[in-house]
């Protein structure tokens, strides 16, 4: 291994980095920029996946952003996934006496255990709209990187 001149990102790599997810126009959504570099291990689920695949092959020392569209992020948004659900069922789920506001980050339980989440986007006497849709769904996304050390 001696003969290799720097080392690279694998798939199962150690790594010390920074990183910075931003909106296209260049607004912070998560930064270890201006704070402690982040520890992390490849293939744990710590990174997402296409965030993982961004690193591949870089090297020690390397420092990139990549511009990161809708479908190579959290994928476009899905019509599908806004779902209206009576107030019964809200009320149900959340036990007597919750208050909800728009733009609320609300948890279902999930059929056979685990959770779901979705944002709340209408309220009415009768009914609930929820976007089921990751929050950063059809966003283009800008990942800056750099490598600090390949453990």
């Amino acid at each position: 291994m001696s003969n290799l001149p720097h080392s690279v990102v694998t798939e199962s790599a150690h790594l010390t980095l920074h990183y910075r997810l931003a909106s296209e126009d260049g607004e912070d959504i998560v930064s270890t920029f201006t704070d402690n570099p982040a520890t992390l291990q490849l293939g744990q689920g710590q990174l997402a996946p296409f965030l993982e695949q961004c690193l591949l092959g870089l090297e020690e020392g390397a420092h990139r952003t990549f511009e990161l569209s809708p479908e190579r992020a959290f994928g476009p948004r899905n019509p599908e996934l806004l779902q209206r659900i009576s107030r019964a069922t809200l009320d149900e789920g959340s036990g007597p006496g919750a208050e909800y506001a728009i733009g609320d980050l609300v948890e279902f339980a999930a059929p056979g255990g685990g959770q779901f989440a979705g944002v709340l986007r209408e309220l009415d006497d009768d009914t609930a709209l929820f976007d089921f849709n990751h929050p950063l769904a059809g966003r283009p996304l800008r990942f800056e990187v750099r490598i600090i050390g390949i453990l």
